[in-house]
């Protein structure tokens, strides 16, 4: 395993420590990944569990909402597969449910107004309850508002996605967990159950500073809003896949679909937006992707950072403090002391399609330059983007402004008199051919 320099260890030891000690954490572990491994992993605290102990790196944690991520991989599973659209009715797929109406989408990205916990007694704290039992209890004058006025999380509406997904499948949602993201990462220890050594969930006292102990119940049908176990080391190779996508899993695509922005709440913006499943944190110029979570007596955080192939996994067994907000911080400091460097330069492959769209373009008087990027054709000017090609003379855009438009090649026989970018006409000399 490669691992850090001794002072960025240190560094990040004492941000570990930091947190115990202001927080009150009875213990808390952490890891860095840098380029495909976990390079380091740190904890802090002698009460992981309920006689004493400090934790290790294959200590089981709840992780709570980072759950959510698996479940939402479940369903761009079945859309990748053709089994559903994202712009489904949920009703489609769960006839006869209230909030029937709102969309696939809307509950991946939390943007449907659905009210934030299932009628009853709070399903975190008791133990859960059956699908139909909890739709039973559903009611849609609950509701928090009307679909796609802002992000309002809504941990019911996961348990409706894993029910979606199951019945889509025909397997549990836990079965589909295993064999479609666990099994295929090597993540061993990510468990429905604690299974081997575990940490015990704790709250601590607001004036004793007595360790309580907190329940752990089976979640039953909001499983897949919030249940399962890990460890750091399972954690860091979830966290590599989110950085470099297993294409058995899900696509690099389908992965950047998740990782861009659908909801924000409007008084934090993009600062801290929501994909499909995804948190996403802005800290320009720099995009964070993950999740936190917690359950009674755990908190859990994941982020990373895909351009920059870092991230940063944590595990707490505390009820309140900062441990799911912790890996922004050690990202800062793990690239303070060793700054990330830029990806080496080789020359350009050999393009199959477009080499004679490269040079200069005019938009009228605008100059343009068409060059190549990694492999890829990019047009550059004040509206940049980069083409794919899909057909002879014909080029889709992959991001950016024209992201998803078309690029055509207009010809004269075999000449190219100018391009047409989504009927913008690009020609080789200012105001040409219109």
């Amino acid at each position: 395993m490669t691992s850090v320099r001794p002072d960025t260890a240190a560094a990040l030891y004492a941000e570990v420590a930091a947190a115990q000690s202001e927080w009150k954490l009875p213990s808390v572990n952490a890891g860095v990944v840098r380029d495909g491994s976990l390079v380091w992993n740190g904890s802090r605290g002698q009460f992981a569990t309920a006689t004493g102990g400090a934790p290790g790196a294959d200590v089981q944690y709840r992780i709570g909402s980072i759950t959510k991520t698996m479940t939402a991989l479940l369903v761009m599973q079945c859309r990748d597969d053709g089994l559903l659209s994202l712009n489904d009715a949920v009703g489609k797929h769960l006839p006869g449910i209230a909030f029937g109406d709102r969309t696939i989408r809307h509950l991946l990205a939390h943007s449907g107004g659905m009210n934030a916990e299932p009628e009853g007694p709070w399903w975190e704290r008791n133990p859960g309850v059956t699908f139909d039992q909890l739709t039973a209890a559903m009611d849609e004058s609950q509701a928090a508002g009307p679909a796609d006025r802002r992000h309002h999380y809504s941990n019911l509406g996961y348990g409706l996605l894993g029910e979606v997904v199951a019945r889509l499948r025909g397997s549990s949602w836990l079965e589909l967990v295993q064999e479609r993201i666990l099994q295929p990462l090597e993540m061993r220890r990510t468990t429905y159950f604690a299974s081997g050594a575990a940490a015990q969930g704790f709250s601590v006292h607001p004036f004793s500073g007595q360790l309580v102990e907190e329940p752990a119940y089976d979640s039953g049908a909001m499983a897949p809003a919030g249940q399962l176990w890990s460890t750091i080391e399972d954690l860091a190779k979830y966290a590599m896949f989110w950085i470099d996508p297993a294409p058995e899993i899900l696509s690099r695509e389908s992965v950047e679909e998740m990782a861009s922005p659908s909801a924000s709440d409007p008084r934090e913006g993009l600062t801290a937006s929501y994909g499909l499943g995804l948190r996403l944190i802005a800290a320009d110029p720099h995009l964070l992707i993950g999740h936190t979570g917690s359950m009674p007596g755990f908190l859990a955080g994941l982020f990373v950072d895909r351009v920059r192939r870092i991230g940063a996994v944590t595990l707490g067994n505390a009820t309140y403090g900062k441990v799911a907000s912790l890996p922004p911080d050690l990202l800062r400091t793990l690239v303070a002391h060793e700054p990330v460097l830029p990806q080496e330069w080789v020359p350009e492959p050999t393009l199959d399609q477009g080499s004679e769209l490269l040079g200069h373009w005019y938009w009228g008087n605008t100059p343009l330059t068409m060059s190549v990027s990694s492999g890829i054709l990019q047009l550059t000017s004040g509206l940049t983007s980069r083409f794919s090609p899909v057909a002879p003379d014909l080029y889709q855009g992959r991001d950016g402004y024209f992201a998803g438009e078309k690029l055509r090649v207009v010809r004269d026989g075999r000449a190219i008199t100018h391009l047409n970018l989504a009927t913008f006409v690009l020609t080789r000399e200012p105001y040409g051919p219109r």
